[in-house]
């Protein structure tokens, strides 16, 4: 039987041991960890073209929701004026969906998204360029969540199409297809950037106001349900 006084230094021994082996146990797990870290796919660590910011989440759903939002225009809105309208019609209505569609890709690139998004060059108005094709700055972190500002581009590309084809509904069979195709960057220009601006852009007054616009209710429906009463009251019902 052990001693009072000697029970004490084989406890002492017990707990260094114990420590040791908490120790030694913490060392192996952070090799292996390291080890496993190693062992990733190289699109899962660190680098240049993942950055430490990105977050791989938000970008992924960023970039599907827009592939949604994309689908309801092309094919969804295409589909859906081809089948509406008369025969005679049919094509000539499609056509105007798929177009808007296209030309806003071209114009967002060229100058759209920095007028919505860009430098202010008026409280309302953003300064045209072509930022949206600069590599560096589509690779340099979006300025709404982490991740890079070509998802962003093309985010809000899709929503800036979208919003052209559903002023389009109000002109099916009654606008000639070549001053449709002179309206929408006309209209792209001078309305909805004007929009986007001012409410989305982090410079835009009313944003600065503390005016939200949840989900596009002004700056897509607003904007092209007005644009859309206008167009159609022009061109007589």
């Amino acid at each position: 039987m052990a001693l009072p006084h000697q029970s004490k230094p084989f406890l002492f021994k017990f707990i260094l041991r114990k420590r040791n082996r908490i120790h030694q146990k913490k060392r192996t797990h952070s090799e292996v960890l390291d080890e496993l870290i190693m062992s990733l796919p190289s699109s899962l660590t660190i680098s240049e073209a993942s950055p430490e910011w990105l977050n791989k989440g938000d970008n992924s759903w960023q970039l599907t929701a827009a592939a949604m939002v994309g689908l309801q225009s092309v094919p969804g809105l295409v589909i859906l004026y081809g089948s509406i309208v008369k025969k005679k019609w049919a094509v000539n209505s499609a056509f105007m969906a798929l177009y808007a569609f296209s030309a806003v890709l071209v114009c967002w690139c060229l100058w759209g998204f920095s007028m919505a998004f860009g430098e202010e060059m008026l409280p309302f108005w953003g300064r045209p360029s072509a930022v949206a094709l600069d590599q560096a700055q589509l690779l340099a972190p979006g300025f709404a969540g982490m991740y890079p500002a070509a998802t962003l581009v093309f985010f809000q590309f899709v929503f800036a199409a979208i919003t052209p084809i559903l002023i389009a509904g109000s002109l099916l069979g009654r606008m000639n297809f070549k001053a449709w195709m002179l309206f929408v960057p006309l209209w792209l220009t001078f309305s909805y950037t004007v929009g986007a601006f001012s409410l989305w852009s982090p410079n835009g007054f009313l944003f600065k106001a503390g005016v939200m616009d949840f989900a596009g209710g002004y700056v897509i429906h607003l904007s092209s349900g007005v644009a859309g009463l206008t167009a159609a009251y022009w061109v007589h019902i």
